[in-house]
C-alpha cells in the first residue's frame, strides 16, 4: 500500500510549480499558486519532525532515524535507508521557484506583498 495521496492531475506541473513542506512525519507538495495539495506522503517509520531537501526531481526527507527519497512530482517513495542513530530534523520550507531555505521564504514574502499591493491598487 502506498503512503502517498495524490489529487487528480489538472495539468502538467513541474518542480518549479510546487513548494514542499515537511512536518509531523509527512511531506506535502503544494501548488505554489493555489496552495492546493498536490500530494501528501506519510513516513511508514519514525515520527515527528521532518527535514527536507529538494535535489532536482527528488525530495529527500529525514524522519527520526530514516532517510527517504521521494519523486518530487508524484510523492512516490523511490528508496529508503535507516540512518545510524536517531536523525532529528525541524519543519522546513524547501523550495519555491527552485530556491531553498531563507531565499525561498524571502521570495514567498515578496510575492505576497506584491499581490497585496496589486489588490489594494485595483
Amino acid at each position: 500500500m502506498s503512503n502517498t495521496f495524490q489529487t487528480p492531475a489538472r495539468e502538467e506541473l513541474s518542480v518549479l510549480d510546487l513548494m514542499y513542506v515537511g512536518f509531523n512525519s509527512r511531506v506535502v507538495a503544494l501548488d505554489r499558486d493555489t496552495g492546493e495539495i498536490v500530494w501528501d506522503w506519510k513516513s511508514p517509520k519514525g515520527s515527528g519532525f521532518v527535514a527536507t531537501l529538494l535535489d532536482k526531481d527528488h525530495v529527500i526527507a529525514s524522519v527520526q532515524g530514516y532517510m527517504y527519497c521521494l519523486d518530487a512530482l508524484t510523492g512516490e517513495e523511490l528508496w529508503s535507508n535507516p540512518l545510524t542513530g536517531m536523525g532529528l530534523g525541524v519543519p522546513s520550507l524547501t523550495s519555491i521557484y527552485g530556491i531553498s531555505g531563507s531565499a525561498a521564504a524571502a521570495m514567498l514574502i515578496a510575492q505576497q506583498q506584491q499581490q497585496q499591493q496589486q489588490t489594494a491598487s485595483a
